[in-house]
């Protein structure tokens, strides 16, 4: 399929205000190049790899209308798309506007969809391939009686197969239960930002907006009864956006974006010292009114990588921050927008989607493109 490359280039060089040292980045996929958008529209998920390079990720449009499920293989200098499935906005579910897929140990993969199902509040769900397709099962159907609404984030999964989310009301647990899955709500909160993170030992972490309006971070870890213990590590106050997932790093110290409205976007760090108690660090403050919605990721020598939307005049991009001491230089790598985070390779390349721009002719905006950024 032909790779739009000058639509792609013009878009970045459009967005970009901050100055940029040179990078190479390269447009992997460009969507809807045709009308009907059968391969999907505005991709603003976050990508997944599989262990053979392959890219995953969801569309919010496109296919039948519904949104999409999509896998990118690379084909030497360039990549195929193929849809997994597209939804059909009934019991199925319909639009999976910011669902990033996870897979289980056997090939599964898992995500949510934030409309559509048997009561329309949005569902989760699992893609199981058998031969040359793919088969989609409902694991779950929200419903306003029980519990939250709408799902707007991925999900994570513990080694017990037991699969986790957010959605209007706080955290819900899905739990294999005979032929189906029993929903439990295990953190209620007054809304959420980005998705959860776990850690390897099935701790569970989030930041939501409490019913003060204040906006906290939190853990929950699993009791010996079966049930969670809630354990809210920091308070940021009221007057702050809730912001993208949370990110570990490999010593269990928290990052986390938060947007001030009347300021610059800002990152912290938060350290475990002691049982329960959690020492705040500011890393990071935007110099200009740019806005970290995602979350950051961490390559294996201690430099962050995020993406921020525009904020002024000044825009938003691709940034990576490099310790230097006792504090961080952020570079800005491309001028591209998103709200989605960034996923690196093995060899420190930054994946991403953005859900405006390219070269689709059925949006006004361009029906958006998934980007590779060589620093």
């Amino acid at each position: 399929m032909k790779l739009y490359l000058v639509a792609f280039f013009s878009l970045a060089l459009a967005f970009e205000a901050r100055p940029c040292e040179a990078q190479t980045q390269t447009l992997l996929y460009n969507f809807c190049p045709m009308p009907n958008c059968a391969d999907g529209a505005d991709p603003s998920s976050s990508l997944t790899f599989d262990s053979a390079g392959n890219l995953y990720g969801t569309t919010g449009g496109g296919g039948l209308g519904y949104g999409t499920v999509y896998k990118l293989t690379p084909t030497g200098s360039s990549w195929n798309e193929t849809v997994l499935y597209s939804f059909k906005g009934k019991g199925d579910g319909a639009s999976p506007v910011s669902s990033n897929v996870v897979f289980d140990k056997v090939g599964n993969i898992y995500g949510t969809a934030n409309e559509g199902g048997a009561h329309g509040y949005g569902v989760v769900f699992r893609l199981s391939p058998e031969g040359t397709k793919w088969v989609q099962t409902v694991l779950y159907s929200f419903t306003s009686k029980t519990g939250g609404v709408y799902p707007t984030n991925g999900v994570v999964l513990d080694s017990a197969g037991n699969v986790y989310g957010t959605d209007s009301s706080g955290v819900f647990e899905l739990s294999p239960s005979g032929s189906g899955w029993a929903e439990q709500v295990i953190y209620s909160v007054g809304s959420l930002g980005g998705g959860i993170t776990m850690d390897s030992s099935g701790n569970i972490f989030g930041v939501g907006r409490a019913i003060s309006g204040a906006i906290t971070v939190y853990e929950l870890s699993p009791n010996d009864t079966g049930g969670w213990q809630t354990n809210v590590l920091h308070t940021f106050g009221s007057k702050a956006y809730l912001s993208g997932t949370p990110t570990l790093d490999q010593t269990g110290n928290l990052y986390i974006t938060i947007v001030f409205p009347s300021a610059s976007g800002k990152i912290y760090e938060l350290s475990p010292e002691k049982k329960n108690k959690w020492e705040e660090k500011l890393i990071y403050s935007f110099k200009h009114r740019t806005a970290p919605y995602a979350g950051v990721v961490l390559d294996g020598g201690g430099n962050i990588f995020g993406i921020t939307e525009v904020g002024d005049k000044f825009g938003g991009g691709i940034y990576e921050l490099t310790p230097e001491g006792d504090s961080y230089q952020e570079k800005v790598l491309s001028g591209i927008n998103s709200r989605s985070s960034l996923i690196l390779d093995i060899a420190g390349n930054v994946y991403g989607t953005s859900d405006i721009g390219g070269s689709g002719v059925s949006c006004i905006n361009g029906c958006g493109f998934v980007f590779e950024v060589t620093p």
